[in-house]
């Protein structure tokens, strides 16, 4: 657009001084408001994420020694894939709106080597199994480590907020520090001590929250290994049920189960499969143990059947 001056020369309108700067400033902010708002939402609705972590030496040692009176492994069966959905239903009620990533079981094997036992916990779903060294004592060498690692790892990547930690050597102090520097908090779980503590002072103090399973939690899952007798008392591991007789017997046990609280509990359980809430778990192996007349604490691979049986029949009604 053209004007005059006084002379009647033609002029042009010129943008005041800094004008443009300024329209491109507050356009970078409305951008960055946009996207800090686009941000902000998916934060939002982005579910947390936590992670347990057993430091296996501890809970054998710890559990052992509460329940039989010795830590020596050799003297008991520990019922692992019990204990672990344990821990994965007692994380599920304690962070009822975060999903579980995974449960980290670090152990000790010679030359790193899975033993038989390892090998059926790495089987498990959702369950990572880690494993350090063994000396020629059989004390671990390198789990602490490990545990930093993945806890540090995790928590820089934000990929879990919340960390469940089972174990209790000061050792883990540096990988608490380590995962809090990230901001994720870390949730120290340990097992009543028979006598004093088993868990070391500064790693307590370091910890966002403490707790302790007693003498009931465990008693499921510790058994003291002893001659196994079938179902007419006769002495020998050959009288064994097969393990398609014990599914079957788990199956039974669903059915009635079912029959007793109907479909309405059913739709309850089945979003948590194929892990059973505690109490639900333990209901199952003490019936199953009635109908088949014997114990299933010292054998792993029954449990597990019977567990088969059980999900077979639920998901068969759903």
């Amino acid at each position: 657009m053209l004007r005059h001056g006084p002379e009647g020369a033609a002029m042009h309108d010129v943008e005041p001084p800094g004008g443009a700067d300024l329209a491109a400033i507050a356009a970078g902010i409305e951008r960055t408001n946009e996207l800090l708002q686009r941000v902000l939402a998916e934060v939002a609705t982005t579910p947390s994420t936590h992670a347990i972590f057993v430091d296996a030496g501890y809970v054998y040692a710890a559990a052992g020694r509460l329940v039989t009176g010795t830590e020596d492994r050799r003297a008991f069966e520990l019922d692992t894939e019990g204990l672990i959905e344990a821990y994965i239903d007692r994380a599920r009620t304690i962070f009822p709106d975060s999903r579980l990533l995974r449960v980290y079981w670090y152990d000790g094997a010679r030359r790193r080597i899975h033993t038989t036992e390892q090998q059926r916990i790495a089987e498990l779903p959702d369950v990572k199994v880690r494993l350090g060294n063994l000396n020629a004592n059989n004390q671990q060498k390198g789990v602490d480590s490990l545990i930093r690692t993945d806890l540090e790892s995790l928590a820089r990547h934000r990929a879990i907020g919340d960390a469940v930690l089972v174990g209790g050597d000061e050792d883990l102090v540096s990988a608490v520090e380590a995962a809090q520097g990230y901001g994720a908090r870390v949730h120290l779980w340990g097992i009543e001590a028979a006598t004093g503590r088993n868990q070391a002072e500064p790693l307590l103090w370091e910890v966002d929250s403490q707790r302790t399973f007693d003498l009931e939690f465990c008693k499921p899952y510790v058994m003291r290994r002893a001659v196994v007798t079938d179902l007419t008392g006769e002495a020998g591991p050959g009288h064994l049920p097969s393990r398609e007789d014990v599914r079957f017997v788990g199956a039974q046990v669903a059915a009635q189960w079912l029959a007793s609280r109907g479909r309405g509990a059913l739709a309850d359980l089945l979003p948590g499969h194929p892990y059973l809430p505690g109490a639900v778990d333990q209901e199952l192996l003490i019936e199953a143990e009635a109908l088949l007349q014997l114990s299933l604490r010292a054998h792993a691979d029954l449990r597990r059947a019977v567990r088969d049986g059980f999900w077979d029949h639920l998901q068969a009604q759903y």
